[in-house]
């Protein structure tokens, strides 16, 4: 299959647990190629967000802590730096916090920019991957580089049960290509 097909099976695959709520920039109403991964969710689990990207992170954190499973969507890698004080501070450090008392997840899905057809300038196309990988605990960082990776990486985020979070990472450029 397609990596934007996959992508679609994954979030489709997501949807059928009744603790997952997407929130993001473009979820509920056009805007992104992500958007279109979405069609086939119950738009009473889309929650369309403003550019707040910090406030967006903490309110996923609010809702994992009442037994919810969040998908927060930020397009693009440059757009989750600016939640970078909930996600280092607080998400990543939840398991040490609460004691472990708490299984809590976060299921982020962020993206490196696409390059073609159109250049979006290097604001959009940034990958933090490996600097956040240094800089996070608990937090796990899968890069979908495969249409194959897509649906077992989504599963696992999930389906894990160690408390912990995970960042699944998209490449732009692959939803047409791959």
């Amino acid at each position: 299959m397609k990596y934007a097909d996959e992508l679609t099976k994954a979030m489709d695959f997501l949807a059928e647990d009744s603790r997952t709520i997407f929130i993001g920039q473009a979820v509920e109403y056009p805007g992104t190629a992500m958007t279109n991964t979405l069609k086939n969710i119950p738009k009473n689990k889309l929650y369309e967000f403003p550019v707040a990207d910090e406030m967006q992170l903490g309110i996923s954190n609010g809702l994992t802590l009442n037994n919810l499973v969040p998908v927060s969507i930020f397009p693009r890698w440059n757009f989750l730096l600016l939640a970078t004080n909930q996600l280092v501070n607080h998400l990543d450090k939840f398991h040490v916090m609460l004691q472990g008392k708490f299984k809590t997840k976060v299921i982020i899905r962020t993206s490196v920019g696409s390059q073609r057809p159109l250049h979006p300038q290097h604001q959009h196309i940034g990958d933090f991957t490996e600097a956040f990988k240094k800089v996070l605990s608990t937090v796990e960082i899968i890069r979908l580089e495969e249409s194959s990776d897509i649906l077992p990486s989504y599963k696992k985020a999930l389906t894990r049960e160690d408390g912990n979070s995970t960042i699944l990472v998209e490449y732009g450029d692959y939803y047409n290509k791959k």
